[in-house]
């Protein structure tokens, strides 16, 4: 079984500070440009309008970061064959899936992943 983290409590009270005016628009809309390019090019469209904006232009973006990895550390995740193949081939690493806004610049971290053979099964 994969241990993870769901950030979904977190993300709901940031959403919920941002409509009390607890929070500005520019605190939770300031997704970096290589998070938006990745969102872009490899995101996987999610299901559902922005949260902010309100627009249908959510993207999922998968990083994967572990001490063993070398060239694939930091690396996006674009395909499920290329989680698989990491998976088999290296004890541990991380993996962390963001929601992108390619609109208004929203971004959250949505699950931290643990992976690799240390956790199949």
């Amino acid at each position: 079984m994969r241990r993870h983290v769901d950030y979904a409590l977190a993300r709901r009270a940031v959403l919920r500070d941002l409509r009390a005016g607890r929070r500005e628009r520019t605190d939770v809309c300031d997704a970096h440009p290589e998070l938006l390019r990745a969102g872009r090019h490899v995101g996987e469209v999610e299901d559902g309008d922005c949260p902010v904006c309100g627009n249908a232009s959510l993207r999922i973006v998968s990083y994967v970061y572990g001490n063993a990895l070398r060239q694939a550390n930091g690396r996006c995740i674009s395909t499920p064959q290329e989680l698989t193949k990491l998976e088999a081939t290296h004890e541990e690493f991380s993996r962390y899936i963001v929601e992108v806004c390619l609109d208004c610049r929203w971004n959250h971290l949505q699950r931290h992943e643990l992976h690799g053979r240390r956790y199949a099964g």
